[in-house]
């Protein structure tokens, strides 16, 4: 049972690092996906990530229930890769817009309890689980207020899954450095 999260920025190589680690896992492999195809640039993305998979691999698509979909695929003889979780949580924060100023995104009923499932499922999963996420806080402060909920909940979510994790690796320009092992 090991749980690993790789963090980078955009283009960083974290996607290219997981499915590395995962061909190299021997297990089977199964692969979590968040994205959803809401425009055609984003279709191009998720129709490049699918080219890169190898054939045999078990993909299901979760952009909104992930806790459900972990615990429905991870099993022992597993890996499972979930790619990404910046994209799960800006999914769960539909309706953030219309928060009052200054309100976290507890107070999005979805996300809250989305959020508390993965969250207290990941102790819990078997096998080997590769977590995917976007290192987002290490840019400009966003000028929008759903863009600073943004950024700061996947802060607080990136902190909470590294905590639980039993590897934390960065990956910047290609090169992991590992920040927990």
């Amino acid at each position: 049972m090991t749980r690993e999260l790789i963090l980078g920025g955009a283009r960083s190589g974290k996607s290219r690092l997981a499915e590395q680690q995962a061909a190299a896992s021997g297990m089977a492999v199964h692969v979590i996906v968040t994205a959803e195809a809401l425009d055609e640039e984003m279709s191009a993305r998720i129709a490049r990530h699918r080219a890169d998979r190898p054939a045999g691999w078990t993909v299901l698509e979760a952009p909104r229930a992930l806790a459900l979909a972990l615990e429905a695929t991870a099993a022992p003889e597993r890996c499972v890769v979930v790619d990404c979780l910046t994209l799960w949580l800006a999914n769960l924060l539909d309706g953030a817009e219309t928060l009052p100023p200054g309100a976290g995104a507890e107070l999005l009923p979805a996300f809250a309890r989305e959020r508390a499932a993965l969250l207290g499922l990941v102790p819990r999963l078997p096998g080997r689980v590769i977590f995917v996420a976007n290192e987002v806080g290490l840019g400009l402060v966003p000028e929008t207020p759903l863009g600073r909920l943004f950024r700061d909940e996947a802060g607080r979510l990136n902190q909470a899954i590294a905590a639980l994790a039993d590897r934390v690796v960065f990956v910047a320009a290609g090169l992991p450095l590992v920040l927990k092992s």
